[in-house]
């Protein structure tokens, strides 16, 4: 029943119920991935659970895209549920919800039977990234080998994520002209999610780690090509290939485990670990919400780790 049919594009496919529509449900179907969404992680994660909706519709019976109900995306949504957390509960609730909201205005569907289902209650007030102690920080960075391009460029790397608050996907995104001078000091220019372009200035160790990284793999004279990139195989030296995001994290993960650090970290801890150190040394709320890039401080305090050392001091207090 949960048939695909194969779409020119490989690794695409359409889901049989809009397989077995006509061409205009079909075309509007693939418009709302292509012409809607622009961030590549936000468009897979909906075309996963669009795909995983219409195939649960279809083992239970439903003919045809326009035979979609209100009750058929509660119940999918009460199973889904008891599998996977609230927030991936919403997460695809949306993204059904924007789909069928494309198809009524391409007039596919008469209503959008997702628009009346409430999701799960969810509140969030601390964030779920790993984060490191600052000496943990400190060690991990002291403790790679930057004798080899491949140390230089991990060390720039986590700086660059420590200190700039950098996600991952704006850190990888950066071309080598992204670091800069001006006034007299080192910036780097990160491409954020929405297309927003954010500089900062480096902080004095970053600044040194990106001046060592550069000028150790003769990155300078390649401006246009990718800051961050892979080891060409054989030669221990940098490739023309950008560094993908799963190699980055098996990178970190490599690096914390050579470090002896216990903590089961990622890309993201070192944002969240950066912004803690920051606000721990007397930083205000306000200026690390602009650090960071976040339009609401709200998204800033969900990095922020400080309660946790209140919480691990009233801990100690439980003397038996």
């Amino acid at each position: 029943m949960n048939q695909l049919v194969p779409l020119p594009s490989p690794g695409l496919a359409l889901p049989a119920l809009i397989a077995a529509a006509d061409e205009r449900a079909r075309l509007r179907f693939l418009e709302f991935f292509a012409v809607t969404i622009r961030n590549p992680h936000t468009r897979r994660a909906y075309a996963r659970a669009a795909s995983e909706f219409l195939a649960w519709c279809e083992a239970r019976g439903v003919a045809s895209i326009a035979g979609v109900q209100p009750l058929h995306v509660a119940a999918w949504i009460e199973a889904l549920g008891r599998e996977v957390s609230a927030p991936t509960v919403k997460q695809q609730l949306a993204a059904v919800r924007h789909l069928f909201d494309w198809l009524v205005t391409g007039q596919v569907v008469p209503v959008n039977p997702a628009a009346s289902v409430r999701g799960p209650a969810h509140s969030v007030r601390r964030g779920k990234t790993p984060v490191l102690d600052p000496k943990e920080a400190r060690a991990l960075l002291d403790a790679i080998d930057v004798g080899t391009p491949a140390g230089l460029r991990d060390r720039a790397l986590i700086g660059l994520m420590v200190y700039s608050f950098a996600r991952i996907g704006a850190a990888l995104a950066m071309r080598v002209e992204d670091v800069f001078m001006q006034n007299r000091r080192l910036w780097v220019r990160l491409h954020e999610k929405g297309g927003k372009r954010h500089e900062m200035p480096c902080h004095h160790n970053l600044e040194h780690y990106l001046a060592e990284y550069l000028d150790g793999c003769d990155l300078r004279a390649r401006a246009k090509g990718p800051l961050f990139r892979t080891i060409a195989r054989g030669t221990k030296r940098l490739s023309d290939t950008p560094l993908p995001q799963a190699n980055a994290f098996a990178m970190v993960r490599r690096r914390a485990a050579a470090a002896e650090i216990g903590t089961a970290i990622g890309n993201h801890s070192f944002r969240a670990t950066g912004i803690t150190a920051y606000l721990k040394n007397g930083g205000t709320l306000e200026t690390a919400a602009t650090m960071a890039n976040h339009s609401s401080t709200r998204t800033t305090q969900l990095y922020d780790r400080r309660p946790d050392d209140v919480t691990l001091d009233e801990v100690e207090r439980v003397l038996i």
